[in-house]
């Protein structure tokens, strides 16, 4: 089936939320504590770096998308201006990367659920199965029905974060006039200073803090069922970089002027303390329900992009014919039950190791999704060597800083990868993520010697009949 009866049925706010959805969740609302205590208020620096290369590297994909506005976007731009074993690498590491996220997201959701119902009476696991469930039931209905719902359960999100805002921003301002008060623009610096656990933490902060922007490059997967991609995707990553910065740096820099950082615990949400500290009694209560709307949401993103990224996959014919079959409705049906199929591993995984499974199912992710966008920089500066100076003056969104930019983010890329090796919770990650990259590349040159052979025999049969 070709991609071009795909439904274009997603506007732009779809498209927004369908990243941010992606993107913001459990980083932010509760593994932002973790990166706190790391390295202290200078975190904000280490969230604005990561925004500045998410930045580069949506501006880049969206360069191509807009040339070329296909569902299987980085693969196929890959498959294209890379080279066949680049787009398939490509494609089934990053189908690899949303099956492990919603793995990670399910998990979450039983986790989340024992707030209401202990896990004594319904199990965790139980709860993992359900929201897969569900959300696979959406994901096969109508894509305009599965970008509403994103963009509700996006809305969720964002109006939580721009509640604390809000909020902390008129304590801050009565700060001023309560010298009693501990609210202050000091607690940045006078607990240890900016940078209290030093610049060597300050900079191995860097990969958890890339796990919360893994999910924001599924805007290009839109591009092949968005309306009018050339105006609705530029759009949509202008717009969604500026919120997702504003979201992550905005109420972080909130809280720690709030609160000293050093009265932020890991294990807590340090968006809890801070709706307590304006009385919300129900805090918690409140958190715990928009982390579970984030987990469903991101389960939402995951199931939409791994479907239409093994969907391109077929397309290319670099996946079984059957995950190319599209119903009535112009939903890639086989495409979301073969991802469903592998997800359930994650239902596997929490019922055994409920308490491992989620780190280091993240920090996969975190590897994974940092070689996917090495690679849209690279196809980048392919897709650009191949054009004339003509059409390079006549493409309709550029990226910026061509190809200075693109060098200079491969390069910390690089580097927080080299990071995370060191880093005894990333290490397995870093060491699980080339092996599958291996499987991949000895697959795929079996499946292309076997190909071969085909053509050659069918050749042959074509040369004796004449």
């Amino acid at each position: 089936m070709s991609e071009e009866k795909l439904s274009r049925n997603l506007k732009s706010r779809h498209i927004q939320m369908i990243a941010i959805g992606g993107s913001i969740g459990v980083g932010l609302f509760l593994y932002s504590a973790k990166t706190i205590q790391l390295t202290g208020p200078s975190v904000l620096v280490n969230y604005g770096i990561i925004g500045l290369l998410i930045y580069v590297i949506l501006r880049s994909l969206g360069e191509m998308a807009v040339e070329n506005p296909v569902s299987g976007s980085f693969s196929a731009y890959a498959n294209k201006y890379l080279s066949p074993a680049f787009g398939y690498i490509t494609g089934w590491s990053y189908w690899f990367l949303w099956v492990f996220a919603v793995m990670a997201e399910i998990t979450a959701v039983g986790m989340y659920m024992k707030y209401w119902i202990p896990k004594e009476v319904v199990p965790g696991w139980v709860w993992a199965l359900i929201s897969l469930l569900l959300i696979t039931i959406i994901n096969l209905t109508n894509v305009k029905i599965f970008g509403e719902l994103e963009f509700w359960f996006a809305l969720v999100k964002v109006v939580t974060i721009l509640a604390l805002i809000g909020v902390g921003s008129v304590l801050i301002i009565m700060s001023l006039f309560n010298s009693e008060t501990s609210i202050s623009f000091s607690n940045l610096w006078n607990f240890g200073g900016f940078f209290p656990k030093g610049i060597w933490n300050f900079v191995m902060a860097l990969g958890p803090v890339t796990v919360s922007f893994i999910g924001v490059e599924a805007i290009g997967l839109t591009a092949g069922e968005a309306k009018d991609p050339e105006k609705t995707i530029p759009n949509a990553i202008n717009k969604v970089i500026l919120r997702v910065s504003l979201f992550y740096i905005g109420s972080l820099f909130i809280i720690m002027v709030l609160f000293p950082w050093n009265n932020i615990k890991p294990q807590e949400s340090p968006f809890v303390l801070a709706f307590e500290k304006v009385g919300l009694k129900s805090a918690a209560g409140i958190i715990q329900f928009v982390v579970l709307t984030a987990s469903i949401s991101a389960c939402n993103s995951g199931i939409f992009s791994s479907s239409r990224m093994a969907l391109n996959l077929q397309t290319n014919k670099l996946a079984p014919k059957f995950l190319g079959k599209l119903n009535k409705k112009s939903i890639p049906v086989y495409s979301v039950l073969f991802s469903t199929f592998f997800m359930l591993f994650g239902v596997l995984l929490f019922k055994i190791f409920p308490e491992k499974a989620f780190h280091l199912i993240c920090n996969i992710c975190c590897i994974t999704g940092i070689l996917i966008w090495a690679i849209i920089l690279i196809t980048q500066i392919s897709f650009r060597k191949k054009l004339t100076k003509e059409q390079v003056s006549k493409l309709q969104y550029k990226s910026i800083l061509f190809p200075y930019a693109n060098y200079f983010c491969i390069a910390v890329l690089a580097i927080i990868i080299a990071l995370c090796a060191i880093n005894p919770e990333f290490r397995l990650a870093v060491f699980v993520v080339p092996i599958w990259i291996l499987l991949l590349l000895v697959s795929y040159l079996i499946q292309k010697s076997v190909r071969n052979k085909k053509n050659l025999e069918d050749l042959n049969k074509i040369e004796i009949e004449n």
